[in-house]
């Protein structure tokens, strides 16, 4: 009899497992439909009437999942917000996603419009195309939907729409309040979300965030990010003789510009990369704990030298993740003359070099700006910010117009925060497997400013594949990651926090 009952359970298990993996693949390929549907839409975030459209799309589908929501005015586009109804003894989630995209030049993708999604099956080193009625038979999850905003970030905002079906249709309860926020100008730097926020902050009042934005590890483990590096740039440009000049007539006697700001930027960093402006790195420790953590990480440096093609890396850090720990300082630019088939015989008559500063949580970006135009005087340079008058020429023997950019500044939660906890139990729970920890993640993004307005703990959670393409031509979704989507979202909103 136990042999009867163990057998019939075994059964009802297996029974189950099925259904239940029906269940999520229809549920797949009903996220591919939408994806296909939202994609064809542009959202360029340069076009009022682009966003408008998009908005009208998101309030349609969040009403008939059961939200209630809005849209929010701000000095540039409108932004979304939804929620639904509050109940006061839970507690709030607030979801970040964006809605805009990068603009698109159709010339260099492999469709003839790239908001029309393609779907993409891998061929050698190639994709070829396949035919959307083919998933009915076959819901590969290899293949790849291209086409822009596929991945960043219009996906992730479908798997979360679809992750809500699959809850109603398991008839499962929510433990939390729910609430959403897309920005409209992700992609052009958010710059109206930070005033916005201000404007909005008791309807926006949550226990803590969730960004669901960028890539997942490149292992292709479940990822949680605890941070990211802020920016700013400066643009310096040095000055020659009032116009280009013969080489030959004066060469050896006319200041050459270039040679100036390359000697002005050789001061700056040694021959390892480290900054070596007085005061640069102040404020950063980090401990053994901390140094356990990033270790954790698994990048492969193999991998990462042959995908850059370089034999040695800068020893800013003594491994990747400990590098992403200080501000850089990058020259992401230089112009002066004419190079190539174009060289000419000539003293430039100016060079300029362009700037970025990545920014950690313990360095100030006007701070740092401030301590490389130190740098610049020290090296006996008169800064302008303006074009240089004759009269200035003739008076400074090295001259140099300094021109700079705004401050976005950096965020990091702490990595031993309960809800920072919560998710990295759920995301392990859920897929059986070890969850990547990166405490601060290299690239930026320009909702920061929004999260220290709200003062609450802020995770990024990415969705999808590292090799999606975004900002790039052929921008796509990988189909295994919109499964890992439904599945990171499902967990994450049916799962209690205690």
């Amino acid at each position: 009899m136990k042999r009867i009952i163990v057998s019939l359970l075994s059964l009802a298990s297996v029974y189950i497992h099925a259904q239940d993996k029906a269940q999520l693949e229809s549920q797949i390929r009903q996220s591919i439909d939408e994806i296909r549907d939202f994609v064809a839409i542009p959202n360029n975030a340069t076009d009022h009437a682009d966003i408008n459209r998009n908005l009208t799309w998101l309030s349609k589908k969040f009403k008939e999942r059961g939200f209630n929501s809005s849209i929010l005015p701000t000095e540039g586009e409108s932004i979304f917000f939804a929620t639904l109804p509050i109940v006061e003894e839970k507690p709030t989630i607030l979801f970040y996603m964006h809605f805009d995209g990068q603009p698109v030049d159709a010339s260099k993708w492999n469709q003839s419009n790239p908001y029309q999604v393609v779907l993409k099956s891998p061929d050698g080193s190639s994709y070829k195309n396949e035919s959307f009625e083919s998933l009915n038979e076959n819901l590969n999850e290899d293949w790849r939907l291209f086409g822009r905003s596929t991945s960043d970030d219009k996906g992730p905002i479908v798997m979360f729409l679809n992750a809500f079906d699959l809850i109603k249709k398991n008839t499962k309860e929510l433990p939390f309040n729910v609430k959403v926020i897309l920005d409209s100008e992700e992609e052009r730097g958010s710059k109206p979300l930070p005033k916005a926020v201000k404007e909005y902050k008791e309807l926006l009042e949550a226990d803590f965030l969730v960004i669901n934005d960028g890539p997942i590890h490149s292992s292709g483990k479940p990822t949680i990010i605890y941070g990211c590096r802020g920016i700013t740039t400066l643009a310096l440009t040095t000055y020659g003789p009032a116009k280009p000049q013969h080489s030959g007539h004066y060469g050896n006697y006319a200041p050459n510009p270039a040679l100036q700001l390359s000697q002005l930027l050789s001061s700056m960093k040694d021959t390892d990369g480290k900054v070596i402006i007085d005061g640069y790195y102040d404020g950063i420790t980090l401990d053994d704990a901390t140094i356990a953590t990033l270790k954790n990480v698994p990048d492969d440096v193999d991998v990462i030298a042959d995908n850059l093609q370089i034999h040695t890396p800068e020893k800013v850090g003594s491994f990747y993740q400990e590098a992403l720990q200080y501000p850089s300082l990058n020259i992401r630019g230089l112009s002066s003359g004419w190079t190539g088939e174009n060289a000419r015989t000539i003293i430039p008559s100016s060079a300029t070099a362009d700037l970025d500063l990545r920014l950690v949580p313990e360095t100030d970006g006007n701070k740092l700006k401030a301590l490389v135009k130190k740098q610049i005087e020290n090296k006996g340079f008169y800064i302008t910010t303006k074009e240089p008058t004759k009269e200035e020429r003739l008076l400074h023997d090295k001259i140099i117009k300094v021109t700079e950019g705004g401050v976005t500044d950096a965020f990091r939660t702490d990595l031993n925060n309960t809800y920072g906890d919560f998710i990295l139990k759920t995301l392990k729970n859920r897929f059986e497997d070890d969850v990547v920890q990166i405490r601060i993640m290299g690239g930026t993004v320009p909702i920061a400013p929004f999260i220290n307005e709200l003062k609450i703990p802020a995770f990024i959670v990415p969705m999808v594949n590292p090799d999606n393409n975004q900002h790039s031509p052929n921008e796509n979704l990988k189909i295994s990651q919109i499964k890992y989507g439904l599945q990171t979202f499902y967990s994450l909103l049916t799962t209690p926090l205690k």
